[in-house]
């Protein structure tokens, strides 16, 4: 199911084997929540050689809903896509008032954000919604506490996340499909090991750090991955739920994390903010007016090895959609190549060298 190749340190590089293949460790999700990466085709991303993608298993129990899912043969054959496929549970909506209600002990109490309809969304319901989509990896039902929340609100969202985790496990039915687990409590180190410990001692098939990158500050992530990751099974797959940003991702690999999703890299081609080998470049700038060099010059994507950084911007700054679909089609290329050279530093056992000089030139 997860093998270790080779380690640096506290990073791995290892296979997971899912139904749809092998994904290599470690590795970077781009997000397709309603089984679309925006501006990008399942073709796009396996030219790319993305492995695996995210989509929301709440949101496409509303849209278009599970049983026209089940009727084109499973989420792969819906969307096209051939590699593996994972399916979060629909907790992250708790930061978007378009979606959340509140939460009990029961579950979470959600809406639909295309017609308002209020749902109660319990770990049988979500279990019964992924074991039919069929992705290939699911992901339990948790209570993300937020930043800003008391600690005894915190210790109800743990308790509640342990109590949903072993519901999962009890109605997930599906034995080709994955189920991971997901750790909680907020920016609390003696939370953050309890929930770890308990998680780590039911019968997932992976782990998550949950409830980071939602606006904490960026040293209290790392504390809190550090609090965590030394209780998780060496054995078992490390996932750190919606982390995207290339400085972010590299510092967590290094920590001993292994998989990442993020809507960092579309959103901010969205933004006409692309990344290269030496930084960010904000695109649509007027320096770029006349700029016939490619994004980046180190990178051999379709995007930097057929169009120039002026036609672009040219497309940006005209609205045309294709400007956004070569800046999505180039920083998802970006991570993707990034996520290769981490493994390649981690075999070769340079990965802190090779962070060293990333973070120097990216900035």
């Amino acid at each position: 199911m997860f093998k270790i190749i080779a380690k640096d340190k506290d990073a791995r590089t290892g296979i997971l084997k899912t139904a749809h293949g092998k994904v290599e460790t470690p590795f970077f999700m781009p997000v397709a929540t309603k089984t679309a990466v925006k501006y990008l085709d399942p073709r796009d991303l396996e030219e790319i050689g993305i492995q695996a993608i995210i989509s929301n298993a709440f949101v496409l129990s509303l849209r278009p809903g599970i049983k026209t899912i089940k009727k084109a043969g499973g989420i792969h054959k819906f969307m096209n896509f051939h590699n593996s496929i994972f399916t979060d549970s629909g907790g992250f909506q708790k930061i978007k008032d378009s979606f959340y209600i509140k939460s009990s002990d029961k579950g979470l109490h959600l809406k639909s954000p295309f017609d308002g309809e209020k749902f109660l969304l319990t770990p049988k319901m979500l279990m019964k919604i992924q074991n039919t989509i069929a992705s290939d990896v699911a992901m339990v039902m948790d209570e993300m506490p937020l930043p800003n929340q008391p600690k005894k609100e915190v210790i109800l969202a743990v308790k509640r996340t342990h109590k949903w985790a072993v519901e999962c496990l009890k109605h997930h039915k599906n034995k080709k499909q994955l189920l991971f687990g997901i750790a909680q409590g907020g920016l609390f180190p003696d939370l953050r090991e309890m929930s770890a410990k308990f998680i780590s001692s039911l019968d997932f098939d992976g782990v998550a750090f949950g409830g980071l990158a939602i606006g904490e500050p960026e040293k209290k992530t790392y504390k809190m991955i550090n609090a965590q990751v030394k209780h998780f099974p060496e054995d078992k797959v490390r996932y750190l739920m919606g982390v995207g940003n290339p400085t972010q991702l590299i510092n967590a690999v290094y920590a001993g994390a292994d998989c990442f999703d993020s809507t960092f890299p579309t959103q901010n081609a969205r933004h006409s903010t692309l990344f290269t080998s030496q930084g960010k470049i904000k695109i649509k700038n007027a320096k770029y007016k006349n700029d016939m060099k490619p994004i980046d010059k180190n990178c051999n994507c379709y995007v930097c090895k057929n169009y120039t950084r002026s036609h672009i911007r040219h497309l940006i700054k005209m609205k045309e959609a294709n400007g956004l679909r070569y800046c999505t089609y180039h920083n998802i290329h970006f991570m993707n190549n990034l996520m290769k050279q981490i493994r390649a530093a981690i075999k070769e056992h340079k990965l802190e060298k090779f962070k060293n000089s990333f973070l120097k030139k990216f900035k």
